[in-house]
């Protein structure tokens, strides 16, 4: 399993497994079957009554913050809550989560879904294993541990052996692994640490034989992992000059440098391979090729699925770095090499994907030939294992793995078992075997061993989870969104629904920066199926799904396409008799917070709960925080004349309209997240609650000591679904009892 490039999309606002898995341990999970013994919601219950009054929201000081965007002026009042650590905003901090965890303890479900949630995330979860040398290596949760343990076997039948704990790391289970990469002979492992959910993280050295850290400590790396030479003598990386300390969380991040740490020296000697002073906004992913011969250094900007690939002998320690893939027209990524003989995945000529061979000795483009051709379904990753290659599409949102000769012959297709996600595949050239997961709204995720050479796959860990799978189905339907466009949508629920209208659902969506919302098993969205609910998964433009002309046609000016597809969903759920407004409830984090955000302003009326997660609320100023501005492939930039124009249009806190009487909202964030600064949502609640005319709630939790998601501990993970769930519930009338009058939390 080693680290590739660090890809333009892994600096997306999106977390691998985060999108509607609620953390990427489920992802990595296995299960067995026992009837559900948790209380159903009643869908006779009574709509909620009304509050008396509504919550006594915290002061929100409004300044005369003006801006003007190209003639337009456009306020912004509550600016200053872009600052978390000032005492005015300390102090609404603590206020709002008085108020929201006031109102959410009051919930009478809230306590009965926090304990069969607890119930059901107490399964032992297990990681794809690799190899490395003659060792094994997986990650293993035993079910409620705060994260998830390393392990390394000596083969598969021994007894496994910890190899690093990360909660011993810190008392509360915040700190976390973050990255990974061990030499070829599997004696050696660098490893990356993060705190409290940050982006920021530490590089450390581990001797494997020993299971103790050397004295090697990188500071200052974000969106970067480590590669090994082939001698074990050190490693490639990235990493940022140090910050401002008050600008550590919020500052912007630029002129990414690449550099190599030799073993056992300080990291002040450790060697400039590359960077460009003229370009601040490149970041670079140095990795060694799988033969040790070449480094290849992946060059991205920003979140746009466009990269470079330059290339380094290292053979020779005065060789150039060569510019092989020098022009921003495509995606390209490393699956192999035979000597001077490179294959990429792209999608240039291809907007679904193929797979390319390039010569170094003659790279022009006239001298490329073509290995896999560009199919009908989109082509997800690619591995070249065993002296074949093992192709993972997508057919409407959902996997299949095809094999292929080196000559791209087609070799067969693995079986799996139904609508549903695989992702793994790891190994060497000459490795016979590998392993993979498999898992789908309803399955829980259960690893694979796959013997290429029997062409036999076998279930390597099967998870055991207290519900019966049996008693849940999903299907796909298609439905139309308003400009006519075919949008797929996953609906999972409990076998025999009724479709009288009454069933609470969760309509969750992304529909950004090339992300494909793929089926995943999550506990949370188990325990909101047994409650009797319904989980609607879109799979909306803007994701990428069906390749690169998917991705553009919900970008920049036409991000409106992604809402008109999300409120099309809502509308043929609502006309289907699956449910009704009221019963409605609408999710997504972080691009899919925006998605919520601009959905709730756009169409108040058609919704009875929003949840916005980590969103970016404010899209005007998004670009001047951290990573932003590598968002602006996907969104666009307030400072270009054109794209504002569309931006303002649809940006939530721009959007909200005093007077309006909009859903029950439960905003959550956290006070780490250096991804999407919790800034947006500060300032969009703030407004949010001086605009709301109706009784329905505006509450905001504000998560501490966490981030945008990653590393996320497992108790903390479960408090926030629990209390979004219960909330959700409550306002539909099914919580248990009627809605938590505005006195009781006052």
């Amino acid at each position: 399993m080693k680290l590739r490039a660090f890809s333009a999309a892994a600096c997306a606002l999106w977390l691998t497994h985060c999108s509607h898995a609620p953390t990427q341990l489920e992802a990595q999970a296995p299960s067995a079957s026992q009837p559900s013994t948790a209380p159903a919601a009643s869908s006779t219950a009574s709509a909620p009554s009304q509050a008396s009054s509504r919550p006594s929201y915290p002061a929100a000081r409004k300044d005369n913050v003006v801006d003007d965007y190209h003639g337009t002026q456009v306020a912004d009042p509550y600016r200053w809550l872009e600052n978390p650590d000032s005492p005015e905003s300390r102090q609404w901090i603590e206020a709002q989560n008085q108020l929201a965890f006031g109102y959410l303890e009051k919930i009478p479900l809230r306590a009965q879904i926090k304990q069969r949630m607890t119930e059901l995330w107490d399964y032992e979860k297990y990681g794809v294993p690799w190899r490395e040398g003659n060792r094994y290596f997986f990650h293993r949760n035993n079910g409620l541990q705060a994260q998830s343990v390393l392990f390394t076997a000596d083969s598969l039948e021994a007894e496994p052996r910890v190899l690093i704990d990360p909660n011993t790391l810190s008392a509360d289970g915040t700190v976390a692994l973050s990255g990974l990469d061990i030499t070829d002979d599997g004696n050696l492992m660098a490893y990356g640490v993060a705190s409290a959910g940050s982006d920021w993280k530490e590089l450390r050295v581990r001797d494997v034989r020993t299971g103790k850290d050397l004295p090697d400590i990188i500071k200052w790396v974000k969106f970067s992992g480590a590669s090994w030479t082939k001698d074990g003598k050190g490693f490639f990386y990235s990493r940022y000059d140090e910050p401002k300390a008050a600008e550590a969380m919020s500052g912007a991040n630029y002129y990414q440098k690449l550099y190599f740490h030799k073993l056992g020296t300080p990291q002040a000697e450790d060697v400039l391979v590359y960077e460009r002073k003229d370009k601040k906004e490149w970041g670079f992913g140095g990795f060694v090729s799988d033969d040790g011969r070449y480094l290849l250094i992946n060059v991205w900007l920003g979140t746009e699925p466009k990269n470079l690939i330059f290339y380094k002998d290292l053979k020779d320690p005065k060789a150039p770095v060569v510019e092989l893939l020098k022009d921003w027209e495509a995606e390209y990524d490393y699956v192999g090499n035979d000597g001077t003989l490179f294959w990429f995945k792209t999608d240039l000529e291809a907007p679904r994907g193929r797979v390319v061979a390039i010569d170094l000795r003659k790279p022009e483009r006239k001298n490329w030939k073509e290995i896999i051709p560009q199919g009908e379904e989109t082509l997800s990753h690619v591995n070249l294992v065993n002296n074949q290659f093992i192709a993972n599409v997508m057919k409407d949102a959902h996997s299949q793995v095809r094999l292929y000769s080196l000559e791209g012959k087609a070799k067969g297709e693995l079986a799996l078992p139904g609508l549903g996600t695989t992702f793994g595949f790891g190994g060497k050239r000459q490795d016979t075997e590998t392993f993979y997961a498999y898992s789908s709204y309803t399955t829980p995720t259960t690893i694979y061993r796959y013997d290429l050479k029997a062409g036999q796959s076998q279930v390597f860990k099967a998870p055991k989870v207290k519900f019966d799978p049996s008693q849940y189905e999903t299907t796909q339907i298609f439905y139309t969104s308003k400009d006519g466009t075919r949008v797929p949508m996953f609906l999972s629920h409990k076998k025999g629904l009724k479709l009288d209208g009454t069933n609470p659902t969760m309509l969750y969506g992304y529909g950004g920066f090339n992300a494909a919302m793929t089926p995943g098993f999550s506990v949370a969205n188990l325990v909101w199926m047994e409650q009797g609910g319904v989980y609607a998964v879109a799979n909306l433009r803007g994701g990428g799904e069906y390749g690169r002309e998917w991705h553009l046609a919900g970008t920049k000016l036409k991000k409106q396409n992604v809402f008109d597809d999300f409120i099309a969903a809502a509308e043929w759920l609502i006309a289907n008799k699956y449910t009704s407004t009221q019963r409605l409830a609408i999710s997504g984090r972080s691009n899919g917070g925006l998605l919520v955000g601009a959905a709730v302003t756009q169409r108040p009326d058609l919704f009875g709960v929003a949840l916005p997660g980590v969103g970016v609320m404010d899209m005007l100023r998004f670009h001047k925080f951290t990573i932003g501005w590598g968002w602006t492939s996907d969104y666009g930039s307030s400072e270009n004349p054109e794209e504002f124009k569309a931006i303002y249009a649809y940006s939530p806190l721009h959007n909200l309209k005093p007077g309006t009487r909009y859903p029950a909202m439960l905003v959550h964030t956290a006070d780490h997240d250096d991804r999407v600064v919790p800034g947006h949502s500060f300032k969009f609640t703030a407004a949010a609650q001086a605009a709301q005319a109706g009784e329905a709630p505006v509450l905001i939790r504000i998560e501490t000591k966490a981030g945008h998601g990653a590393g996320k501990p497992t108790g903390k993970i479960i408090e926030e679904y629990t209390d979004l769930w219960a909330f959700s519930l409550q306002q539909m009338g099914l919580g248990g009892g009627q809605a938590v009058a505005a006195e009781q939390v006052r």
